[in-house]
């Protein structure tokens, strides 16, 4: 396969990928919220250049899709909440003691709900979902990958781990944590042949759900978020800088947070 269509149509953007075959051959990847969105993409690309990708989701019917799709290629799904630790037991036992890279992708917004409205469910979850769940299975990874001497890590993080303005308390406050969390990995296990970096996006054209459920979050943040979104990104844009940051092309990249924001992060 030379190349995926990607949804785009912004004037001097490209409208496909163009696969560097076999990029990823003979390396393992796990990759979380596989079955959709920037997961879905970045499995679909790790994929169609070389890589076995455990895809973790939530939604089986998804991974099923995914599989089928590439079916006869070295797709390993496995459906679960990443929250139940038995998931990414799971995963891992998949890889058979072979991980090269991991991309934390999975996460959920928060309603926008600001401090004095957020409630305990969505706090925990949002946090469990996007901080506690990278943390788990870098943590699980990252014997494997120091024993081999090598390893990639690639977090995806969000424009709201630089700002307060672009959703709400939980999941403003996850991001930031899951940057300083990348920045540990890489300043504690740089020299020890492990790189980790985060991509922030913008908005992006996905299926995940960011209603505001709060009418004080909208009056207050509604008009920044207008000046800020110059457009919405294809999540085959965003996958193109993860698969970057898991290539040797950016072997001389660590603790790297990475705007892919068409700008956003400049104003």
């Amino acid at each position: 396969m030379a190349s995926r269509a990607a949804a785009n149509d912004s004037v001097g953007m490209p409208s496909a990928w163009t696969v560097i075959t076999d990029r990823f051959a003979g390396q393992t990847a796990i990759v979380t919220g596989a079955g959709s969105g920037i997961g879905l993409a970045t499995s679909r690309r790790l994929l169609e250049e070389g890589a076995t990708v455990v895809a973790i989701d939530l939604r089986q019917d998804r991974l099923v899709a995914l599989a089928q799709e590439y079916a006869g290629m070295p797709c390993i799904p496995i459906g679960g909440d990443l929250v139940d630790t038995d998931t990414i037991d799971r995963a891992l036992g998949a890889t058979k003691g072979s991980v090269h890279m991991l991309a934390n992708v999975a996460g959920i917004m928060d309603g926008f709900l600001a401090p004095a409205e957020v409630d305990d469910l969505t706090w925990e979850r949002v946090l469990a979902v996007n901080l506690t769940a990278p943390m788990r299975l870098t943590r699980a990874v990252l014997p494997i990958m120091l024993a081999n001497g090598a390893g990639v890590i690639v977090n995806v993080s969000s424009e709201a781990g630089f700002r307060a303005s672009a959703a709400g308390a939980a999941y403003t406050t996850s991001k930031h944590a899951l940057n300083g969390f990348t920045k540990s990995i890489a300043a504690f296990h740089q020299g020890q042949g492990i790189r980790a970096n985060a991509v922030a996006p913008g908005a992006v054209h996905t299926n995940i759900e960011a209603p505001f459920k709060s009418e004080f979050a909208a009056g207050m943040l509604g008009p920044w978020l207008k000046v800020g979104v110059f457009k919405q990104a294809t999540a085959e844009e965003i996958a193109s800088t993860i698969t970057y940051l898991l290539s040797a092309e950016a072997s001389n990249v660590n603790g790297a947070i990475l705007p892919c924001d068409a700008g956003w992060s400049a104003l």
